[in-house]
């Protein structure tokens, strides 16, 4: 979900951006990545910039929904679990 986090308050993200401030590898950004944007949850962007090729990501509209419904839930088992 970090990478879902990340993206719902921030419109695009680059793939170094996304590493360096989670502190994942290559390979685990790649992984989480692949699995979100199979899920229709991420779009993927590749552009070419200042000669190099830079990935980037944002979330779909699935996703944003998808996220939304996530923290929805999450705030019913906070409310549920507060002592009465």
């Amino acid at each position: 979900m970090a990478i879902m986090s990340l993206l719902a308050a921030s419109p695009q993200l680059s793939f170094t951006e996304l590493r360096d401030t989670l502190g994942m590898t290559d390979g685990n950004i790649t992984a989480h990545a692949r699995t979100l944007h199979e899920a229709g949850y991420i779009a993927v962007t590749k552009a070419f910039q200042g000669g190099r090729q830079v990935t980037s990501y944002s979330l779909t509209a699935e996703g944003r929904t998808a996220f939304t419904n996530y923290i929805n839930l999450l705030e019913q088992i906070v409310q549920l679990s507060r002592p009465k």
